[in-house]
């Protein structure tokens, strides 16, 4: 095998395929990353017996085919440290030589057979989805799932697809988010599913292209995601998601219309000086508008006001200011806080997919 590769975009895919390559394992072939040279393209596939990934590059110059499995942190230290334009790759035996302008490399490899086989997009998809409209039901969701819980249905998050929309929602027993994406195409087969929270985030972490359409395929046990430069494979979430719905509130009587990064920059002082013995900050309502505050005995109290035009009744509520300021993070520019009593949840809404369920905590 022998090619010409262009190192910035080998470098990208090298850093997706070392997200998914095991650092710890008492089996070394799974820190190596396969690299394939078939024709006009360089496919990278990594594996760690959950979670597949095949990244293509196509800025490359392939002069012989072949393939070769090299340990994954090497080869991107040996890319990302160079400052060529391009290298040069080619293999002799279980070795992969690269050359630089001015370097030269020998990394010793592994036998490729002994590579285990990763799944790969076959069949029609379940639906499209445009990779912009999916990231951003992904980053308004993600977040909020819980990491490594024993009840291990929240360890993901749920995909419900119907008719031409998608929604994702995620939990971790204390907060719970919700989102949703028109899909491109559908097969017209209602899906049920829950993606664990690692695939999410390399999905994110890849470079696609907003406007591109994902396929996406569901099977028994797995889900695979296919675009031009990458294809996922994972296996899915065992166990029962939680009736999400019973937990969003009804018939709200105190709704706060604002600008979020108003919000946001009233919650991130107000919580400047709360900590773990405080447990929150404390959000006051009332016909002079809103005030936000938090209070430590051993370092002070923080107090901010924000204007705003209410006629409801006062109510005091206490909330975690992180779990607030998550939701506010992948808001758009407006958003509402909708509230009903200090026992109970409230609700952070904004565009037309974005609901954030967020629990009280007590600052008795």
């Amino acid at each position: 095998m022998k090619y010409t590769c262009d190192r910035t975009s080998l470098q990208e895919a090298l850093t997706a395929t070392s997200s998914v390559t095991l650092t710890r394992t008492p089996k070394p072939i799974l820190q190596c990353v396969r690299v394939t040279a078939d024709q006009d393209v360089l496919t990278l596939t990594a594996y760690d017996q959950e979670v597949g990934l095949r990244c293509r590059v196509r800025e490359v110059e392939i002069d012989e085919l072949g393939d070769t499995l090299v340990p994954g942190d090497r080869l991107l230290a040996i890319v990302r440290e160079s400052s060529d334009e391009t290298m040069v790759f080619e293999t002799d035996e279980d070795a992969l030589h690269i050359r630089g302008s001015d370097s030269h490399f020998q990394i010793v490899g592994q036998n490729v057979r002994e590579f285990p086989p990763v799944p790969d997009m076959e069949g029609a998809p379940n639906f499209k989805v445009k990779v912009g409209v999916l990231r951003e039901a992904v980053e308004q969701t993600l977040f909020a799932a819980a990491r490594e819980n024993t009840r291990y249905a929240i360890n993901g998050v749920l995909w419900e697809s119907q008719g031409q929309h998608l929604k994702l929602v995620a939990t971790d027993g204390r907060r719970l988010a919700m989102s949703g994406a028109t899909l491109a195409e559908s097969s017209g087969e209602d899906v049920r599913a829950i993606v664990p929270s690692k695939v999410l985030g390399l999905l994110l972490r890849l470079h696609l292209d907003a406007e591109e359409e994902l396929q996406v395929r569901f099977l028994p046990n797995q889900v695979m995601m296919q675009a031009d430069r990458a294809t996922i494979s994972s296996v899915l979430v065992e166990g029962h998601f939680p009736k999400y719905e019973d937990v969003i509130p009804q018939g709200a009587d105190k709704i706060i219309a604002l600008g979020t990064a108003e919000l946001l920059s009233a919650v991130k002082r107000a919580a400047l000086l709360a900590n773990a013995e405080s447990k929150g900050i404390r959000l006051k309502l009332d016909k002079e508008g809103m005030v936000l505050s938090s209070r430590t005995p051993e370092q002070g109290e923080a107090t901010v006001r924000v204007e705003l035009d209410y006629t409801g009744e006062e109510l005091v509520i206490g909330f975690n200011p992180e779990f607030v300021i998550d939701a506010l993070k992948v808001c758009g520019e407006k958003m509402t806080f909708e509230l009903q009593e200090s026992s109970k949840p409230g609700v952070i809404k904004s565009g037309k997919n974005f609901k954030y369920v967020v629990m009280p905590v007590n600052l008795s």
